[in-house]
C-alpha cells in the first residue's frame, strides 16, 4: 500500500507540477479498516485549476491507478472543495475525521458541514441503495453465487451509511465494520445478523452457504436494510 501511494504521488507531481495543491488519502485505508484484497485506496486530488489540459495530463496516471485495482482519484479544484460540502457532506465529514495528507496542504481541516445537508444525503443514499439492492437482487435469485457477490460487494456501503446514521442520532462515530454493526444493534435494539454473516463471508471466515441459504440471507439483508432506512427516517429533521 505504501509503495503504491508513493508512486501515485510521484506520478501526480510529474503530471501536474505546481498545479497540484494537495493529495489526500481517505476511506478505509485512512481509518485503519483496509483489507488488501477487498478494499480500495481512495485519494482526493486537488488542483488549482481544472481544464481539458489537466484532464489530458491525468489520463496516464488515472489509467495506471485503475490498473492497480483502485478507483480513479477524486479530482477537484481547491475552490470546488470549499464549495462542495453541501453536495458531499458524508464524504467530507469522513475526511475530517480520518485522512492522511500524502502531499501539499490540508484542504479539509477548516471545512464546515451543515447537518441539514448531511441528513438529507444519508437518507437519499440509503434509499437509493435499497432500490438498487432490490433491482439487482431480483435478477440474481436464480444464481446464488452471483447473489452472494452482490451482498459482499454492497456490505461496505451499508456500513458506511450505518455509521453516518449513528452519528446523526447522536452516537459517537465507529470506524471498523464490526464496531459499526454492534453500535447499530445497541442503538436500534434489534439484531443485524444477516449483516454480520455477510461480513464474515466477505472476510472468508466461513464457507459459502447453499443456494437456498443464499436467497434466505438476501431476504434477511433486505429486511435489515429497510430497518436502517426506517431508523434514519424517524430521526429529527
Amino acid at each position: 500500500m505504501e509503495q503504491k501511494l508513493s508512486q501515485l504521488v510521484e506520478r501526480l507531481n510529474a503530471a501536474f507540477g505546481e498545479r497540484l495543491v494537495s493529495a489526500v488519502l481517505y476511506g478505509s485505508a485512512a481509518m485503519g479498516d483496509w483489507h488488501e484484497k477487498r478494499s480500495d485506496l481512495n485519494v482526493l486530488c486537488v488542483l488549482d485549476r481544472l481544464t481539458p489540459e489537466e484532464l489530458a495530463h491525468s489520463e496516464a496516471v488515472f489509467r495506471w491507478w485503475r490498473e492497480q485495482g483502485n478507483p480513479p482519484p477524486l479530482l477537484l479544484t481547491a475552490e470546488e472543495v470549499q464549495n462542495s460540502t453541501d453536495c458531499f457532506p458524508m464524504e467530507f465529514r469522513d475526511m475530517q475525521e480520518h485522512r492522511r495528507i500524502l502531499y501539499g496542504t490540508d484542504v479539509i481541516k477548516d471545512l464546515t458541514v451543515d447537518n441539514c445537508f448531511y441528513r438529507a444525503e444519508v437518507e437519499h443514499e440509503l434509499r437509493a441503495k435499497q432500490i438498487r439492492l432490490r433491482q439487482k437482487g431480483a435478477e440474481l435469485l436464480h444464481n446464488p453465487e452471483r447473489l452472494l457477490t452482490l451482498l459482499t460487494d454492497s456490505i461496505s456501503t451499508f456500513c458506511v451509511l450505518a455509521r453516518h446514521a449513528l452519528v446523526l442520532s447522536g452516537n459517537p462515530p465507529q470506524w471498523t465494520k464490526k464496531e459499526i454493526v454492534a453500535a447499530l444493534e445497541r442503538t436500534t435494539g434489534r439484531s443485524f445478523s444477516a449483516v454480520n454473516e455477510i461480513l464474515s463471508l466477505r472476510a472468508s471466515e466461513k464457507g459459502k452457504p447453499a443456494a437456498a441459504a443464499a436467497v434466505s440471507l438476501f431476504a434477511a439483508y433486505l429486511s435489515e436494510t429497510e430497518a436502517l432506512v426506517r431508523f434514519v427516517d424517524a430521526l429529527e429533521r
